[in-house]
């Protein structure tokens, strides 16, 4: 239906650098450098430069949403004047509550938060970029916030996922990730949906939306390499180019979300990134594929007998053995669990396999310098940040650990997923290994987010618990 250019599965390039001139840099040059930059250290460019970058580009900036990405990767921040942006590469506070709140925006319950103590925050290089809702007055910038001496704050998730890539890093592994997010269009007039699955010839009116957002996509140059139909009818895919950079592709993740979403409204369109938003229809998910990588850039998958090498059936392993903890992480609320289960008693996903689309672990169709892991669990509506790091502590857990990988398409031998919420959630309390590689103060919050959330949502009364006692 629409689609980008698509390139091979990653291997690095030499670092890329700002480019050097005595001109002053424009910001397209600078958001196609970045495009570019397929290693994970990516470009740095001060923060002050790259302002000024933008604000030739976009004179007529009035505001900044200036936010951080919180436990489930929701926005919180705020709406600065322009004349402010400069002065942001000094940094700013925000609360550390905003670490330590669920998904409607209560502080956790005995939290060490309450108390409200600020934190400094500084502006994460490459994320200034134009507002989909109004590009040319309307700018976004993500921030990342600091401890008390200056290191990442372990309660947040871009920085558990930062310190996770460290440990790959050190090791001379470099993980290669390529997200897949799904979601759904409604009309927000009540008209059907019409996208049929792989359509490639859509009514105008659907055409012109995913038109926008691929524009929009260049102009925040988020590296979408295609928009695919998906089986359900007003149900998309967006594809994203494989990268090194595994924790700015999480960033550009979420914009896009944003970008969906604001896109969607303009156009008299509802988004959904629900991972169940209709109960007969299929369900939404975020998916990543995954290579690792040495210094060279050779794929440590590769392999030309047809069956996974040593490297990735440890890896395999390792997800495998994991996977019943980081359910808790990958599926983050009660809606969630609807998309994992085919009954209330049958999973949705089995094991590993070949090219099954069943399968949690999928090993997709490629060459053999292309081999890589499919990972299928997560909801569309996960924190990206925590779904690339409960792939990569599966990995890390395999490479550490000598595991039995059973065979394709068995379960056996294998811990049962938790399919439903509150399971999940004792899971991980009992996940000792995975807690501490995310760090206790990270996995503390989450669970006590999590249940309070799951309180809230147990003690709400259903429509179909009235329905059934009003005789």
């Amino acid at each position: 239906m629409f689609s980008f250019a698509l390139t091979p599965w990653f291997k690095p390039r030499s670092p890329i650098t700002a480019p050097v001139s005595q001109e002053p840099i424009m910001f397209s040059t600078l958001l196609n450098t970045w495009m570019l930059a397929g290693t994970p250290d990516g470009v740095a460019v001060p923060f002050r430069q790259e302002a000024e970058a933008y604000l030739r580009e976009y004179p007529q900036t009035r505001h900044v949403d200036i936010y951080l990405h919180d436990l489930n990767g929701c926005r919180r921040g705020k709406r600065v004047s322009v004349e402010s942006l400069r002065a942001l590469a000094q940094g700013c506070y925000f609360p550390q509550s905003i670490y330590e709140m669920d998904i409607e925006g209560h502080v956790i319950d005995g939290a060490v938060a309450q108390r409200e103590p600020d934190q400094r925050c500084l502006p994460v290089s490459g994320t200034l970029r134009p507002c989909a809702g109004d590009p040319e007055h309307h700018a976004q910038l993500l921030l990342s916030m600091q401890s008390p001496d200056g290191a990442g704050c372990p309660l947040e998730p871009r920085v558990v996922l930062e310190r996770l890539l460290a440990t790959f890093h050190a090791r001379g592994l470099y993980p290669v990730v390529a997200p897949e997010v799904e979601f759904y269009l409604l009309a927000q007039d009540g008209a059907p949906p019409t996208s049929r699955c792989f359509d490639i010839d859509m009514p105008g009116r659907d055409n012109a939306l995913l038109e926008a957002m691929e524009t929009e996509a260049r102009r925040q140059g988020l590296p979408l390499c295609g928009i695919v139909a998906e089986a359900q009818a007003g149900q998309f895919e967006l594809n994203f180019r494989h990268s090194g950079r595994v924790v700015a592709l999480c960033d550009q993740v979420l914009a896009a979300r944003r970008l969906v979403h604001q896109v969607a409204e303009k156009q008299g369109y509802y988004a959904s990134f629900m991972a169940k938003p209709l109960s007969a229809l299929a369900g939404s998910g975020l998916h990543f594929h995954l290579s690792l990588n040495d210094a060279q850039g050779n794929n440590l998958f590769a392999s030309e007998a047809g069956q996974p090498n040593v490297m990735m059936r440890r890896s395999l392993s390792g997800l495998l053995a994991l996977m019943p903890a980081s359910v808790a992480l990958v599926t983050p609320g009660a809606n969630a669990f609807r998309r994992l289960r085919k009954s209330l008693n049958e999973p949705l996903f089995s094991s590993w396999g070949y090219n099954d689309r069943s399968a949690a672990l999928r090993l997709p169709c490629a060459d053999a310098n292309s081999q890589r892991i499919e990972y299928r669990l997560a909801s569309a509506d996960a924190n990206p940040y925590l779904v690339a790091a409960a792939v990569l502590a599966g990995v890390l857990y395999g490479l550490d650990h000598p595991l039995t990988l059973p065979q394709a398409g068995s379960g056996a031998g294998q811990p049962e997923l938790p399919l439903f919420w509150p399971d999940a959630l004792a899971r991980f309390q009992e996940a000792d290994w995975l807690r501490k590689r995310l760090g206790a103060p990270f996995s503390d919050a989450w669970l006590a987010c999590k249940q309070q959330e799951l309180a809230r949502f147990e003690s709400e009364v259903t429509d179909a618990e009235k329905r059934a006692h009003r005789h």
